[in-house]
């Protein structure tokens, strides 16, 4: 699968807007600026938004798009395909983004969030045609997706798709082997279609970049002046393919911290790579809510999500952070419980066939959250 693609004129390292600084109740934009104009700076050139990413694209549009010439550097952003309906039909998100970025044309426009059924989805209500018919007008300039599926899923969709410019996966060390992400497989296929690759994730939503989680003790015994950042990044942009890096990065010093690593990036080295082994090692030994999705208590009289709020639960206890937990805990209780809302009935724990403590977790998670 080829590309027209000019690799030459994108920096290696992205810069997502998901995880943007906030001040009040409202984004920090002298904050944003100051980061966007640094990131521009050092050569960075890829900014990263979504229909969805409340306020994303209208922050883009202030920080970057009325501040800097529109051909210094490219605009990715994503139509939800669960949304589009009689009332929202697929016009109005391309609509409504160019309005909200300030600017007639969009880089990269990603179907978001495809797998097997959303692909099918985008099929049926026209999307795919639609995508190739607004890059035929200038509109857009590549087609893209971002992927959340089973590797299967993914060679379905790109041999039924050959129009595919650029697909965007979650790549990181962590979920490189996991099996039920299979991340090293994802990254596989798309090499054999030889398709190009913006890795989404590297950081794992910053939880690989935690100074508190057992990692950062193994990687400063090597490198104590290396950020654990560093690693994360360094495994995932030496990958063949790889054009784009994105981080979400929400503070200046996380900007600095990664142009210092992707100004002088280098291949990990044999030992270096032991080392992150030993680092998932690590994480794989932590003490977790043995948790195994079985949904048993789904019917919570409080329709609390219990198994979710367990598995972020799990995150924080492993990677001993909690940095963007935030908006995964408000996506996961958007329109049900929360952990405050438990009212220790115990009608989970009743039924729990692990026997898990849950009433005493969702205290725990209320702490951390509510």
């Amino acid at each position: 699968m080829g590309s027209s693609i000019d690799f030459n004129k994108i920096g290696k390292l992205g810069f997502g807007y998901m995880r943007l600084p906030k001040k009040g109740d409202g984004f920090d934009y002298d904050q944003i600026n100051k980061m966007a104009d640094t990131f521009l700076e050092n050569g960075g050139t890829y900014f990263d938004a979504a229909y969805v990413y409340t306020g994303a694209e209208e922050a883009l549009r202030e920080t970057v798009v009325k501040r800097h010439p529109r051909n210094s550097f490219q605009i990715a952003t994503k139509i939800p395909i669960g949304m589009i309906n009689k009332d929202r039909p697929k016009e109005h998100f391309i609509e409504e983004s160019l309005k909200r970025l300030g600017t007639d044309y969009i880089d990269f426009y990603l179907l978001h969030g495809i797998n097997k059924g959303a692909s099918k989805e985008a099929e049926e209500k026209g999307v795919w045609d639609y995508l190739k018919e607004l890059k035929s007008k200038g509109i857009i300039r590549h087609i893209a997706f971002s992927f959340h599926g089973h590797p299967e899923d993914l060679n379905e969709i790109l041999s039924r798709h050959p129009e595919t410019e650029m697909v965007m996966p979650q790549l990181n060390y962590d979920d490189w082997d996991k099996p039920k992400v299979q991340a090293k497989r994802i990254y596989e296929i798309l090499r054999e279609y030889n398709t190009p690759i913006v890795a989404m994730e590297p950081l794992l939503g910053g939880k690989l970049a935690s100074t508190d989680s057992p990692i950062a003790d193994i990687f400063k015994a090597v490198n104590p002046d290396a950020s654990v950042a560093s690693w994360a990044l360094r495994f995932i942009a030496e990958l063949e393919g790889i054009f784009v890096t994105l981080s979400g990065m929400s503070t200046y010093e996380q900007v600095t911290d990664n142009i210092k690593t992707f100004s002088d990036l280098k291949p990990l080295s044999n030992d270096e790579k032991s080392k992150i082994q030993e680092a998932v090692k690590a994480l794989r030994a932590m003490p977790r809510i043995e948790c195994t999705s079985c949904d048993y208590c789904k019917d919570c009289p409080e329709n609390i999500p219990i198994p979710n709020l367990i598995h972020l639960y799990n995150d924080h206890l492993i990677h001993k952070t909690t940095t963007n937990f935030e908006g995964s805990y408000g996506w996961m209780t958007g329109g049900r419980g929360k952990a405050k809302d438990c009212t220790s009935c115990a009608a989970c724990e009743k039924i729990c066939p692990q026997n898990l403590e849950i009433i005493d977790t969702m205290k725990k998670v209320s702490k951390l959250f509510d």
